[in-house]
């Protein structure tokens, strides 16, 4: 990517006012160039990329499939790879961002004040009840959002979901393989074509020396319903290759901001829910 400064979302004066406010102030976390070139060098060919249909293959040894790179599947759906290694960052503190970020907008300003707008939760009552673990207070929740993934701003929202009902095997979550799943069924509601595509969202974590590393996989064009895997996109219809492109690219910009932070964003924020 190139290296040219986008001005920062606008606070109110009542966000400036906030113990995290000094973490938008922040010069943002920058990823190593080659990761953008990698990324953006050329579309990865479709059998380096992990189809819908092969998801809990995440599991496994994945040295067959390209960790960076997106692409258009030969059905026209889009894919994009991303894998963040995030040093100092435990499980816990992902299962609490997911938790936690919704409930300010501030919160998601801070993850990327470049491209966060807000992210507002629909489901205040249960992202706030102590009897549920971090990540059971995202499951079954609607955040809406507004950001920028690369070509203007953008209302989307995203369900997140329990990983077994996007048909993610949980028997292996919470093990050496996955320590943690985030699984979010997104759509756009900007413009179509390309902002209306329902997509498969996925953050595989997995714990290794020293922190965490987390996996990130976007299926564009397919949804999961009534224990069936669905392609959602139109007969004939390709995704324009801009869209897992600029979409991956953020990815990588908003996850390595967020490593950056989120040690001492969770040891200073914890119980401030």
């Amino acid at each position: 990517m190139d290296n040219m400064q986008k001005s920062k979302v606008l606070v109110s004066e009542e966000d400036q006012q906030k113990s995290y406010f000094k973490y938008y102030l922040q010069e943002l976390a920058q990823a190593e160039p080659e990761h953008y070139e990698r990324f953006l060098k050329a579309p990865i060919s479709p059998e380096q990329a992990l189809a819908f249909s092969d998801r809990n293959g995440l599991f496994e040894n994945m040295e067959e499939k390209a960790e960076i790179g997106y692409c258009i599947m030969p059905d026209g759906t889009g894919y994009i790879a991303n894998l963040t290694k995030m040093p100092g960052v435990t499980t816990e503190m992902i299962d609490w961002w997911f938790a936690w970020h919704g409930l300010d907008n501030l919160r998601y300003k801070i993850w990327d004040p470049e491209d966060h707008y807000k992210a507002e939760t629909q489901n205040k009552v249960r992202a706030l009840d102590l009897s549920l673990s971090y990540r059971e207070r995202l499951w079954d929740t609607t955040h809406e959002i507004t950001e920028d993934t690369g070509m203007g701003p953008d209302n989307i929202v995203i369900n997140f979901k329990y990983p077994g009902d996007v048909g993610y095997d949980v028997s292996k979550i919470g093990t050496k393989a996955c320590s943690t799943l985030i699984v979010g069924k997104g759509f756009g509601k900007g413009q179509p074509p390309l902002a209306t595509i329902p997509t498969i969202m996925t953050h595989f974590v997995r714990e290794v020396e020293g922190g965490i590393e987390l996996r990130s996989r976007f299926w564009m064009g397919w949804t999961y319903e009534n224990g069936r895997d669905v392609k959602i996109l139109p007969e004939g219809m390709r995704v324009p290759p801009m869209g897992p492109m600029s979409l991956g690219a953020h990815c990588i910009k908003e996850f390595t901001n967020l490593a950056a932070i989120l040690p001492q964003v969770y040891a200073e924020e914890k119980d401030n829910f």
